[in-house]
């Protein structure tokens, strides 16, 4: 069994998630809003993140690939599940668990825009800036991580450690 350093407990997350989802709501306050969560890691923080909302929303969700059993980003973007949801003239939020080269948002930036979205804005809950390998703009950013493999809270490794409460790194 892998040994897991917590470095963000749940106590924090739960409060974090709070104030985004005050910033969001507060930002969109009279407008309608379509999240977009980008599976399969980022299902625990939508979730909680749309149960603290204000404001009314839509759901949907697409799933990308670049990892596989890897801890490293092979670089190159699959969609395995595109949205269902028309998003024309509708306000978008990406809401993705960790950016840390920044090749999926990219991609789905690029991916969404010919769907024409009135607005696109990116949430995410972890940001690894010292990966960073596309500069990407996080509009909602929760915490800020080391450069070390995170898991918990909906992050993975090989499909393990998703149901952690809390937020790790993936001893060696």
């Amino acid at each position: 069994m892998d040994k897991i350093k917590k470095i963000i407990p749940e106590t924090r997350i739960k409060k974090k998630v709070a104030a985004l989802a005050r910033r969001i709501s507060r930002d969109y306050q009279g407008q309608e809003l379509v999240l977009i969560g980008v599976l399969k890691g980022s299902f625990v923080f939508l979730s909680d993140l749309m149960r603290r909302l204000t404001i009314p929303v839509s759901l949907d969700f697409i799933q990308v690939s670049s990892y596989g059993a890897s801890t490293l980003s092979s670089g190159v973007i699959k969609i395995r599940k595109d949205i269902d949801l028309p998003i024309v003239d509708k306000n978008v939020l990406i809401v993705e668990d960790i950016v840390d080269y920044g090749y999926t948002l990219d991609y789905l930036l690029r991916f969404i825009a010919p769907k024409k979205p009135a607005s696109v804005k990116i949430c995410a809950l972890l940001d690894k800036p010292a990966r960073r390998k596309v500069r990407v703009k996080i509009d909602y950013s929760g915490f800020k991580v080391p450069d070390e493999f995170i898991v918990g809270y909906g992050l993975d490794r090989a499909e393990k450690y998703r149901e952690l409460p809390y937020i790790g790194i993936l001893q060696k």
